[in-house]
């Protein structure tokens, strides 16, 4: 089976196809030649996930799944959330935003947030949606240099380490978008077999 990722983010495809089953073949948006910004105007998570799969699926007629991601951080009421990749602008910059929650988290004691992914999928015109979410705290400065986004100040509860101080292989047992992609795998498998 293939499957489009809708995605131009290549640490994220590297992350999903260490994660895909092996009797499924993900390409990205660059191999099907869709170069152009997919819209993501929801104002839900779920929403953007769907809207991406949604548009690959109806321009381009192929089946895809498509992710959004968010931090959700319980002292800002729960932003960024929708907004995580853009918290800071529209450039879409992960040292800006980073240094934005880190400024607005500055002396506040409640550190508590959770990454949470919902993945959509759009299969032969049948929608399906997949969540995973993770618990943790952010922390007062940045720690690693592995991964990507607000790693470096997100460690996970009962671990000493921030996603990016963790190997991809580490990261990928437990992480938001590792429960998401284990909830979707497991409801293509069921697809194949049946």
């Amino acid at each position: 089976m293939q499957l489009v990722f809708a995605s131009a983010n290549k640490h994220k495809i590297a992350e999903l196809a260490s994660l895909i089953n092996p009797g499924i073949t993900l390409i990205g948006l660059s191999e099907i030649g869709c170069l152009e910004e997919i819209p993501e105007t929801s104002a839900t998570i779920e929403g953007n996930a769907l809207q991406k799969a949604l548009y690959v699926y109806n321009q381009y007629k192929l089946n895809c799944f498509a992710d959004d991601t968010g931090l959700e951080v319980e002292a800002l009421d729960g932003r960024p959330g929708v907004f995580s990749a853009r918290y800071a602008g529209n450039d879409r910059n992960a040292e800006k935003n980073m240094q934005k929650i880190l400024k607005e988290l500055d002396g506040n004691t409640n550190r508590n947030a959770c990454f949470r992914t919902v993945i959509a999928l759009v299969l032969d015109g049948k929608q399906a949606a997949f969540e995973g979410l993770v618990r943790g705290e952010i922390l007062t400065e940045k720690q690693g240099k592995q991964g990507f986004g607000y790693d470096p100040i997100f460690r996970p509860l009962g671990f000493t380490k921030s996603y990016a101080e963790m190997s991809l292989e580490e990261k990928n047992k437990f992480s938001h978008r590792a429960i998401a992609v284990h909830k979707l795998v497991e409801y293509l498998k069921g697809l194949i077999s049946s």
